[in-house]
């Protein structure tokens, strides 16, 4: 071995075993009398530090083969521990199209940190990518903004963009600086979809995502919002007008609910809840944004397993400021806290706010007054018996084992579903069982001569990361079109 080679594994060595430094967040007191961001922002000095931990491992390096857009994640380290925190930040910028986004919401643990050699053991931790990708954009808006990058000479080609959520902005902007004139329309007041409407504040402050809509106008993109494709526009009619059409209506439509007395007064679907308690008024549509907060009693219960269903649990603590009473606010999940889907630190963050958990416990009917509000939900409890198709075990009713917990407020995050509309009034666009769009998965093509799709009216709810990878997919074969 050589004498260089030595010095490297001996470096790496201390690395790896140096001593993570996570980044600070709130003390609970404090973090539920407001809807901001709870984690605190690296400094300067404990982000070098932190990414002075990477080992540098040699291509293709497993926290980028782990990120779902690729990310050239030692290079952006490695500038960090140089202290090059710009170019840090455009070596993430030439992968992402808005990792000021991804760097809050994406689940590292599942993907770029999950995938670190870092965590390969007992005394090891993986390095805190995603809070040092916050960093250095958080430096780069404080001391340049984000920068406008290049745009292609116009080309006389149009395209429209329907869903101004991840992965409509995506395609939007990859079109755009191919000199394509792009229009985005959306259905809700304001461009973002559930970055905006979904994700609740103190995890994605709404300023960055209004911050990104508007250096997307500044590229030439127009929006056109409150203007619901299929409904106020007949898909054709883009079709027949633009070059080109990509389809990015996302999966925002809640799972209905099938159990007796779910349409009783106090009983809220999830996207209504987080919409009303979380969304600046001025951007909730007008129909939730004059009903106010939502109409909250003191024992709150919310039923699901999923990050939406932590959404809400923490949601709901956080209302406890603006009522000026305390909640009792309880999630309700079949399995038990080993099935979880959702963030394991979206969990710990409830706890520690004051939300408590009822494993094996799942609905059977809510139980209203005779004015018909909520005052009790009936529950059962459930044992785990074989793994279904998800590979998690089933839940099986226990017989006998009904309780009704009294209830003001009951909460129901079951998932989400794409919204049918346009596979039901679009001849011949080619859609599944579920509503989802059927495409070319090459190419993002549908069934349609000149119309794509992709994100979650493709998959299915995904991750963030997942629509902007299948976006920039589909927006690459859109530009090769209209080459012809």
């Amino acid at each position: 071995m050589s004498q260089h080679r030595a010095e490297l594994d001996i470096d790496r060595k201390a690395r790896a075993y140096a001593p993570v430094l996570p980044v600070r967040k709130q003390d609970a007191e404090t973090r539920l009398g407001h809807f901001e961001e709870i984690y605190l922002t690296y400094e300067a000095e404990i982000a070098r530090a932190e990414a002075s931990r990477c080992i540098q491992c040699p291509d293709p390096a497993p926290c980028v083969l782990g990120c779902a857009i690729g990310n050239d994640i030692p290079t952006a380290l490695r500038l960090v521990e140089e202290g090059n925190f710009i170019e840090a930040a455009n070596i993430f910028r030439q992968t992402s199209p808005m990792p000021e986004i991804c760097s809050r919401v994406c689940p590292q643990e599942r993907l770029c940190e999950g995938s670190c050699t870092h965590g390969g053991g007992v005394s090891l931790q993986p390095i805190q990518i995603g809070k040092i990708e916050k960093f250095v954009i958080e430096y780069q808006y404080a001391t340049e903004g984000i920068p406008l990058g290049q745009v292609d000479p116009d080309t006389g080609k149009s395209v429209a963009v329907v869903g101004g959520g991840p992965a409509g902005l995506a395609a939007a902007e990859r079109l755009r600086r191919l000199g394509h004139a792009v229009t985005v329309y959306d259905a809700n007041p304001y461009p973002g979809g559930l970055l905006l409407y979904g994700i609740p504040a103190y995890k994605l402050q709404k300023e960055r995502i209004v911050k990104k809509v508007q250096h997307l106008e500044a590229l030439g993109i127009r929006f056109v919002t409150h203007t619901r494709i299929g409904q106020d526009i007949p898909l054709q009619k883009l079709a027949d007008e633009f070059d080109a059409v990509f389809i990015a209506t996302g999966a925002s439509v809640d799972s209905v609910p099938k159990w007796e007395g779910a349409d009783l007064h106090g009983v809220y679907t999830a996207t209504e809840y987080l919409i009303r308690s979380n969304v600046p008024v001025d951007l909730q549509p007008h129909e939730l944004a004059e009903k106010g907060l939502p109409d909250v009693g003191h024992r709150v219960y919310v039923v699901g397993g999923g990050d939406t269903a932590m959404d809400c649990v923490r949601s709901s603590l956080r209302l406890q400021h603006a009522l000026d009473y305390s909640l009792d606010v309880t999630c309700a999940y079949r399995r038990t806290e080993a099935e979880m889907p959702g963030c394991k630190a979206e969990r710990v963050n409830a706890r520690e706010e004051g939300a408590k958990f009822e494993w094996l416990t799942a609905p059977v009917r809510f139980v209203g007054d005779e004015e018909g509000n909520l005052t009790g939900i009936e529950f059962v409890r459930m044992t785990l018996g074989e793994p279904d198709e998800s590979g998690r075990r089933r839940p099986v009713p226990l017989k006998g084992s009904e309780f009704v917990a009294p209830a003001d407020t009951a909460i129901l995050a079951l998932g989400y579903n794409a919204d049918p509309l346009l596979g039901e009034t679009t001849p011949n666009m080619a859609t599944d069982r579920w509503g989802l769009i059927l495409i070319d998965q090459d190419t993002g093509k549908t069934s349609l001569p000149n119309v794509w799709a992709g994100g979650d009216a493709v998959t299915g709810l995904e991750l963030v990361g997942t629509a902007i990878k299948s976006a920039q997919k589909a927006a690459d074969s859109i530009a090769e079109f209209l080459k012809a």
